[in-house]
């Protein structure tokens, strides 16, 4: 049995839509939580076979944030280690942001927040990606921190305010490396667990929640089926590689 590695910063950004996709392919889901497991070179991600793997997932933390986090050090020279053995590893959010820091392109705080349901703006790139099945659905975008794209990577998706939303790179269908600034894996019937953890973001941002429970709600039938194939074909093409 494969093993499905997911790096969890924060309890309730979890695996969300991802975990049934991944049970039902046959894989073994082993959390690892930074700063309890050590996700370092040596540490738990050592123990992976080609067969596995890597899933890392959002937080509240950035990049930038390594003195006082220094967790995301180990983190990031995991992720180089396993992409440089050419294994597969999807990030989201942080987990973007770590997997272009691990090859080497900026990451930088932006000053400003994008939050809240919108749709993304596909690259030529993108329409022919695994992303297809985003084209005119809105996702869940939840982040201050942009990331700039590394050096061989294509790409995918873009908004008017976060111009480099999602990237892939490496393997014979070019997306053995995804990268997602947004959040596809939410299940917005839980968007309540984000509302609540993210309180104090929220209301430094002057964001009322319930704009976000209303839009959750309108979102969440085109969202989840979307989200569904995505990570669907992203699968498939893993296996086929």
């Amino acid at each position: 049995m494969s093993t499905a590695y997911v790096v969890r910063h924060l309890m309730f950004e979890d695996a969300g839509l991802l975990a049934p996709l991944l049970i039902e392919r046959g894989y073994r889901i082993r959390v690892i939580e930074p700063g309890v497991d050590d996700p370092g070179p040596g540490g738990v991600l050592s123990e992976a076979d080609d067969s596995d793997l890597l899933i890392v997932l959002g937080g509240p933390i950035g990049v930038g944030d390594a003195a006082g986090y220094p967790f995301l050090v180990d983190e990031t020279a995991a992720l180089r280690e396993w992409i440089d053995a050419g294994r597969p590893v999807l990030g989201i959010c942080l987990g973007a942001q770590l997997i272009a820091a691990a090859l080497g392109a900026r990451v930088r705080p932006t000053g400003r927040k994008e939050i809240g349901f919108s749709e993304l703006e596909l690259t030529d790139e993108g329409s022919r990606s695994v992303l297809a099945p985003l084209a005119g659905v809105d996702v869940l975008h939840w982040h201050g921190d942009e990331f700039l794209v590394p050096d061989g990577a294509a790409l995918l998706a873009s908004t008017p305010g976060f111009p480099n939303q999602a990237f892939a790179v490496g393997g014979p269908t070019g997306d053995r490396v995804l990268a997602l600034q947004f959040h596809l894996e939410v299940e917005c019937g839980l968007i309540e667990r984000w509302l609540i953890g993210h309180a104090g973001e929220l209301a430094a941002s002057g964001i009322d929640p319930q704009a976000i429970r209303d839009d959750a709600a309108t979102a969440r039938p085109a969202l989840e089926a979307a989200a569904a194939a995505v990570f669907s074909r992203w699968l498939d093409r893993v296996a086929a590689a």
